[in-house]
């Protein structure tokens, strides 16, 4: 699905990316984690198409729906509108969207839950609203892969929780291959088969979630003691900094 062999990527005559090589098979979901900086943005938009490498080789194989960090609509679209923009690659130059286009669009909306979206105007919808219908549109132009870029940033855990459970059902149910950005370990460990640890633009580990996934190399990639927790009675753990309390004082 996604194979990439020595990939560089310069952006304003500055080396982002350096060598790096990534393969996905189809149907794994991968979780990209890293630092504020480090090229996780640079790494999605050359996935998509979006920025061209330097240098290297990149395959990237299917459909491809993509869910940005942020977004805003220049013009007074109802939200609604946005998620049916995820049909333009069925319709042809000059089609129309039709009865088959709106039953899509609707299917996702109830299966995000923002029925009640449909008819508001997108940009007057708070940050993590916006996020679910981004979500809708990218699935309702129904891709082979989905490429996720901090999906749920901007939302609460009930809204984190529904987004995990709706690509896990993609993933499980429907084979999707998928591809997020995060800055929670807590969201690879549920839902990621492959996880990319970003520590600097040449620096980089990629392995299965269970072997790559670890507290020492999360310590070294935030630079900042991460420890695991396990959950009494339940088959579950996670990954939690472990703040320094020594009484230094902050000089930032």
């Amino acid at each position: 699905m996604i194979e990439a062999r020595d990939l560089t990527v310069e952006r304003g005559g500055r080396t982002i990316l350096s060598n790096y090589s990534l393969h996905l098979e189809r149907g794994h979901v991968l979780a990209v984690l890293g630092a504020n900086g480090v090229g996780k943005t640079t790494l999605i938009n050359t996935l998509i198409g979006v920025i061209k490498p330097k240098s290297g080789r990149l395959s990237v194989s299917g459909q491809v729906g993509f869910v940005p960090q942020l977004f805003e609509a220049p013009f007074a679209y109802s939200a609604f509108d946005i998620a049916l923009m995820g049909r333009a690659r069925h319709l042809g130059l000059f089609g129309a969207p039709g009865k088959k286009d709106y039953e899509i669009v609707r299917h996702y909306f109830r299966l995000l839950g923002i029925e009640h979206f449909e008819g508001q105007s997108f940009n007057s919808l708070s940050g993590g609203q916006r996020q679910l219908v981004m979500i809708a549109q990218a699935l309702s132009s129904e891709c082979d892969l989905l490429v996720l870029d901090e999906p749920c940033a901007a939302l609460d855990y009930k809204n984190q929780d529904k987004v995990l459970r709706l690509l896990e059902h993609l993933n499980e149910q429907h084979g999707m291959t998928i591809v997020f950005s995060t800055h929670m370990p807590q969201h690879a460990v549920e839902i990621a088969s492959d996880v990319l640890l970003m520590t600097s633009g040449s620096k980089y580990v990629r392995g299965p979630m269970a072997e790559a996934l670890s507290a020492e190399n999360l310590t070294a990639l935030y630079d900042l003691p991460i420890a695991r927790a396990d959950f009494d009675g339940l088959p579950k753990h996670t990954y939690a900094p472990v703040f320094r309390h020594d009484g230094a004082r902050f000089d930032g």
